[in-house]
């Protein structure tokens, strides 16, 4: 039974969002730790508050929403967030989205023209679409449309051209 919890905030939580997770821990029924950031928990799960000497780390987070950059300072063997940026609005669902948009276009179909469900079907499409074209230099999607079945091949070259303007964000 797990009782006790170190829970881990985005960055840029002020102190009344802080309190207010560490409430929720608490009224789940937990003994809330310690409250830490992002972040800083991305640096312990790394091993970086191990290192020797006193030092600086850029902490790159691209997660399905939402994009932060941190920089923390060991000092001491104290880590501390000393700088935190990013986009509230730019994350991996964004680049689910161009892999969506890129097999429309290959087969013509259009948002709109979709059921809901379908829609859905799309989306988790193009989510393994996304993270499978890492590991190759092409990938074919495949979307059943009642009794059609529609098929793309989308080239590592195309998608990065097509993520260009996300990158750049970045």
């Amino acid at each position: 039974e797990v009782t006790e919890a170190v829970i881990s905030v985005p960055a840029y939580f002020d102190d009344k969002r802080r309190k207010a997770t560490k409430r929720a821990g608490e009224l789940a029924g937990l003994k809330v730790e310690r409250m830490i950031s992002e972040p800083t928990a991305a640096a312990v799960a790394y091993g970086l508050y191990e290192k020797e000497k006193d030092t600086r780390f850029l902490v790159f987070d691209l997660g399905g929403g939402t994009f932060d950059v941190s920089i923390l300072e060991l000092y001491h063997n104290i880590l501390e967030v000393r700088a935190v940026a990013g986009d509230n609005y730019l994350g991996g669902e964004d680049f689910t989205e161009v892999m969506s948009k890129l097999f429309l276009q290959k087969t013509g179909l259009h948002y709109k023209d979709l059921s809901e469900k379908e829609q859905v079907r799309l989306y988790k499409k193009a989510e393994e679409a996304k993270r499978g074209i890492s590991d190759q230099t092409a990938v074919t999607m495949e979307l059943m449309l009642g009794e059609e079945n529609k098929t793309a091949e989308i080239t590592l070259k195309e998608y990065e051209e097509e993520c260009e303007e996300l990158l750049m964000k970045i």
